[in-house]
Order: C-alpha cells, then structure tokens, then sequence
C-alpha cells in the first residue's frame, strides 16, 4: 500500500488502542480538573518540543475551556534536558495546590520531570500525557533517575511506540511519520469534553469559548476574557 496509507492505518490503531486502553485515567483527569475549575482554578499544561502542539491545542480555541493556560519559554528547544530550570521557570505561574498537565512523549527529559516534581512541592496534581513503551524502553535523563510515568498523579498512555515514527520506506535512514501529536491531540481533547460534562453535571455553567468567526461570539468570550484578565499568560 501506499506509505501515506500505512500511516492512516498505524495512526488509526494508536487512536483506537488509546479507546480502548485508556479510559480510567482520561475520566480521572477529567474528575480532577472539573473540580479545579469549579473551584475557579486555572488548568496549566506544559509542552516541551514538539509536545508545545498538544499544550497550544487546549488553550485558547473555539470549543475548548478558557481557563487553560500555557507554560511557555521560548528556550524550550535548548534547555528541555537541562536540570535546574523548572523552578526558576514556575515562578510567575500560580500552580500552587492547582493542577498540571505534562505533555511528553518519551518523559525522560529534565524539564518535564522537573516541572512535574516542582508542581508537586507546590501542592499541585500533575497529569501526565506521555508515551509508555518509549519511556519504559530509555534511561531517564535527571539525576533522580525518576521519568515522568513514575511521579505523575495520573498517567495516560498515547500508546505511540519508541521512537514516535510508525512507517518504514525503503531507502529511508529511519521511520517517519509521528504519531504522538496526533494521539495527544485526541487525548487532550477526550479530557477536556468529558470536563465540560462534569461540570453541567455539577451545575456549572462551562466557561467554553465560541468561534470567533460564529455570530454572537464576540460579547461571550470577551466576557469570559474579563473574567479571567491578568491570570492567564497566554504565549
């Protein structure tokens, strides 16, 4: 088959593999952050590389909630294995007994596990999205030699094998075709709506963007903008 087809196919197993592995821990995130947004929380989510895509996916759009807040440095490239920047990089965000996401696919960076061991000192839940054959497969790279499955409140599996790629083609040095944006994606976004419905269940209005090409959204999220002015960074 064509390779472009080989890649739908191997995406279309991960996705369905996340169906139907992976449901306790997507509704026990969702548990833990519906009761921190009713609480007036704010949802922080930390992605480092390329994982950045799964963080900039839950903030900000239509459909999804307002209160998500990205933890951003335009370092992240550089640093993502250096030890010692996570507490220096949480300081000017309000985690405290709060919750976070950690998106990272093989999760044996520092920065990952260091945001994830510092959100704990703070009182913070963390909620790991994070491939665990890549991570079960690899050294962590702290010193504590803890990876991120290991210290997270919650953990979900995108089921994406090590390396990320999935397709071989002949001639090719190595696989391509990533996998893990697409399945944290989806994951991130199974979270977020079950969310939503825990809080109508609870009697809470969600705090839900609209398009902003829809007519009638300008006054509901401007609203929603106010609301939560001056506590989230944004990028």
């Amino acid at each position: 088959m064509p390779s472009y087809q080989d890649y739908q196919k191997k995406v279309f197993t991960i996705l369905q593999k996340v169906v139907d592995t992976q449901e306790d821990p997507i509704r026990a995130a969702a548990d833990i952050i519906a009761k921190h947004i009713a609480s007036d929380g704010i949802l922080y989510i930390l992605g480092s590389g390329h994982s950045l895509i799964t963080a900039l996916e839950a903030s900000g759009r239509a459909g999804g909630l307002a209160p998500v807040d990205v933890i951003f440095d335009k370092t992240f490239g550089k640093i993502e294995r250096l030890p010692g920047y996570a507490e220096y990089l949480l300081k000017d965000y309000e985690i405290d007994n709060g919750v976070v996401v950690i998106v990272s696919n093989s999760g044996r960076n520092a920065l990952p596990i260091e945001v994830a061991l510092e959100a704990h000192k703070r009182g913070a839940k963390v909620i790991a999205l994070t491939s665990l054959a890549h991570s079960k497969s690899v050294a962590a790279r702290h010193p504590s030699g803890k990876r991120l499955f290991e210290i997270a409140d919650i953990v979900v599996d995108n089921c994406c094998e090590p390396g990320d790629a999935v397709v071989e083609i002949e001639g090719a040095p190595g696989k391509v075709g990533a996998a893990s944006s697409v399945a944290c994606t989806f994951i991130i976004n199974s979270i977020l709506v079950q969310t939503t419905e825990n809080l109508v269940n609870m009697g809470i209005a969600p705090p839900i963007f609209i398009s902003a090409n829809l007519d009638g959204s300008d006054e509901h999220n401007d609203r929603l903008r106010r609301t939560y002015k001056g506590r989230i960074r944004g990028l």
